[in-house]
């Protein structure tokens, strides 16, 4: 590696890290004893042995690695920079166990450290170009999973790798769409492919398997138990990332079939794990993830829960990007007030603009609690085809209404549940994290008018945004919350959603506007006669 190499900032993010950096790979410069007469030791041996007294830990050399390192003696060159990887466990102290060398190189080199952090969703996958001197976010970069091609939600993916050309065929779409992330984020910059030496990545426990080229037939069938929930610290090459060959890749452990990596993340990022109150954490998409808890005990559980929310399911539905819907209002006298995602022509409605839509059609009294329209209408106009980009109306249907109460009524079927399977109330949340792409955008209002969220004070619903890729950040920065997701994954007492008998008693109350109790939803109630005086 050139060391007057530069690291261009492709991104304005700035990240920082407060805690103590000890990232998942190191670099150290040393010096190597010259050689003397009577020391028989191989030059391998001597560079150990040397790294071993530095560290006061094991060190592993690759046989690959061997012939570098008797090159570099013979150079004379007696100041070198080595590069170390974490092993997958942690002795007693919790320290790091041992080490393995992936990089050694001429003179210091110790001030180019670069590492990625990945976020792995069914619809999409964000990759973190990250400086692991500093803890910075230097770059970032996202697209589509190209895994989508073969199936749209995550069920449709375990079918088609029920055969081994479906699995392989899954597993080479997941690297592809990585592969290209990271030559964008290091495009247009002297940073090379091969200067990328770890990688930390959360996603949901399929997600995982698809990219080891792990069958994941196991997670959808009971008893719901997936071939493994911590693959532990492999290699880059052994899955095709085109990175630094021998570049640790390590997972966020997953707890069950529903409920992965990506959640582990998000409770690191939250810090629910060490608070006294009582936390409530959502995660909601495709599907559903939940975690109810605080310092002492953790309990989650997680099911289908948002492909109405996806933009497949609506007769407009799309997904969030440019032109569509994702704000709506409806006034008294059902005049629609909308914006779009970057200011252009409709062309649809995403997640957050649904929610909308459906919260204002119950405020404006245009649907009743049971979300049928009290006129008999089938649909209703939001955009007139004249501003729309495609030259058509665009509408939300009864169906698509019908689609959205299921969606809505598996979110909170689940937190109730959830709540009251530890025995507790939703008066006793202290907080409550909204996470993921979802929870960042979705109108936290319109979300508890139509009871998709629970009735907080407001000022404790906190957005977490994409809380995976920021645990995979704060990971691949410091094995000591490598150890903190482990021991977080090793609290949490899980559940089935799909084995739990009282879920669908529940469902079919949950399938009115906010709820089949009001009471529930006093702030819900205060707008419905607000409303109606105002009338």
């Amino acid at each position: 590696m050139d060391k007057k190499k530069k690291i261009v900032i492709l991104s304005d993010q700035t990240s920082s890290s407060a805690f103590p950096l000890d990232p998942l790979t190191k670099k150290i410069v040393i010096k190597l004893p010259p050689r003397r007469g009577g020391d028989n030791r191989g030059d391998v041996d001597t560079l150990r042995q040397t790294l071993v007294r530095e560290l006061g830990t094991a060190v592993t050399i690759p046989l690959s690695k061997m012939a570098e390192i008797q090159k570099i003696r013979q150079s004379q060159d007696q100041q070198i920079t080595v590069t170390l990887a974490a092993d997958s466990f942690f002795d007693a102290q919790e320290q790091v166990q041992s080490w393995r060398l992936m990089e050694i190189e001429k003179g210091d080199q110790s001030a180019f450290h670069l590492g990625v952090a990945v976020d792995i969703g069914t619809t999409t996958v964000v990759v973190y170009l990250v400086d692991m001197i500093t803890g910075q976010i230097l770059g970032q970069a996202s697209d589509y999973n190209h895994q989508i091609q073969l199936g749209e939600d995550i069920l449709s993916r375990i079918m088609a790798a029920a055969s081994p050309e479906g699995l392989a065929a899954l597993q080479g779409l997941i690297v592809e769409t990585l592969n290209s992330l990271v030559e964008e984020v290091c495009q247009g910059s002297s940073i090379k492919r091969e200067d990328i030496i770890a990688v930390c990545l959360g996603a949901n426990t399929t997600m995982i398997h698809l990219l080891l080229g792990l069958n994941p037939a196991s997670i959808c069938r009971a008893p719901y138990i997936p071939m493994v929930n911590n693959p532990e610290i492999i290699t880059a090459r052994e899955i095709g990332l085109q990175i630094h060959p021998l570049a640790p890749l390590y997972c966020l452990p997953s707890v069950g079939s529903y409920l992965g990596g990506d959640v582990i993340g998000g409770i690191l990022v939250s810090g629910m794990h060490k608070e006294e109150g009582l936390s409530l954490f959502a995660d909601v998409g495709t599907n559903g993830e939940f975690v109810i808890g605080n310092q002492d005990w953790l309990v989650a559980c997680a099911g289908a829960a948002g492909p109405a929310l996806e933009g497949g399911v609506t007769e407009w539905g799309m997904r969030a990007e440019e032109g569509a819907i994702d704000s709506v209002a409806i006034d008294d006298d059902f005049h629609v007030t909308y914006t779009t995602i970057h200011g252009t022509p409709a062309k649809g409605i995403c997640g957050s603009g649904l929610i909308d839509a459906l919260a204002e059609l119950f405020l404006s009294g245009l649907i009743d609690r049971a979300a049928h329209f009290f006129d008999g209408r089938e649909a209703f106009i939001l955009v007139t085809k004249d501003e729309t980009a495609h030259g058509k109306d665009i509408f939300i249907s009864q169906k698509d209404i019908n689609n959205l109460m299921r969606t809505k009524g598996a979110v909170n079927t689940a937190l109730e549940v959830l709540v009251e399977g530890v025995g507790c109330s939703m008066e006793e949340i202290y907080k409550f994290y909204a996470a993921g792409a979802f929870g960042q955008y979705i109108p936290i209002e319109s979300a508890v008018t139509v009871g998709l969220y629970p009735d907080l004070p407001r000022e404790r619903m906190i957005r977490l945004g994409n809380s995976s890729g920021e645990g995979a950040r704060q990971v691949l920065l410091s094995n000591a919350k490598r150890l903190e997701c482990e021991k977080i994954a090793a609290k949490i007492t899980y559940f089935e959603m799909n084995d739990n008998i009282s879920f669908m008693d529940k469902y079919a109350g949950s399938k009115f506007l906010p709820h089949t109790n009001l009471d529930l939803y006093p702030s819900v109630q205060d707008k419905l006669n607000k409303r109606r005086r105002g009338k």
